[in-house]
């Protein structure tokens, strides 16, 4: 996979950055995250972000059902820059986050224009910079468990493109789509490699097409 020319170095990562706390959402490394923002903290946070290296931390609330104007998150986010931008008439803002890279919370320090700051620390996941090669993903059981979860939750999908997608795309947008918790959106995040994310996705979805069937006897061969 080529490097994006607009992808930034180890060294010009930013010394500090936004972070933007929602439940069950998830970006990763090089995977695209839409967004509506409408708040207005937050539409001075992407006012901001779009002057100054366009990064954003995504960051899951310690507490998903919590309604705290600054909930306690957990340490660990993934970085994106704004590769998209538009405009509603009603003042919303559109934009797509694509993931740089994940970092541990170093600090919090002052917020500006309501919205929240941290010092991040990008070292433990220096490698996220650089695409993780295929071949670890045991694509034949991902993608067998993935032709029963999606016909137990209804889903039609367009199989000639996921069996042709690069591992990496594959099991990080996948992550990112599929309704897992809250929680298992962060152990997926947390993930040290592409491999054992694989590993936890797949057993994920394993899992949620054996809790489908309420233990009714085994679900559907594949």
């Amino acid at each position: 996979m080529t490097r994006n020319p607009f992808d930034p170095e180890f060294s010009q990562l930013p010394a500090m950055m936004p972070i933007f706390p929602l439940a069950g959402v998830l970006l990763l490394p090089r995977a695209r995250l839409p967004l509506n923002i409408f708040e207005p903290r937050y539409l001075a946070m992407v006012e901001d972000a779009l002057g100054s290296g366009r990064m954003i931390g995504m960051i899951q609330p310690l507490d998903p059902a919590g309604r705290e104007r600054e909930p306690a998150v957990y340490s660990c986010g993934c970085a994106g820059r704004i590769t998209s931008f538009a405009e509603t008439d009603d003042g919303r803002c559109l934009i797509t986050l694509t993931g740089v890279a994940r970092f541990e919370i170093g600090r919090e320090v002052e917020g500006a224009r309501g919205y929240r700051r941290v010092v991040p620390d990008w070292r433990p996941f220096r490698a996220d910079l650089e695409p993780e090669s295929c071949g670890d993903i045991d694509r034949h059981r991902l993608l067998g468990a993935l032709k029963t979860y999606f016909r137990v939750q209804g889903l039609s999908v367009d199989w000639k493109s996921i069996e042709s997608t690069l591992d990496e795309r594959l099991v990080n947008s996948l992550a990112m789509i599929c309704p897992f918790t809250p929680g298992e959106k962060q152990a997926l995040l947390e993930a040290p490699t592409l491999a054992e994310r694989g590993k936890l996705l797949i057993g994920l979805v394993e899992m949620a097409i054996l809790d489908s069937h309420d233990g009714d006897g085994p679900p559907p061969k594949h």
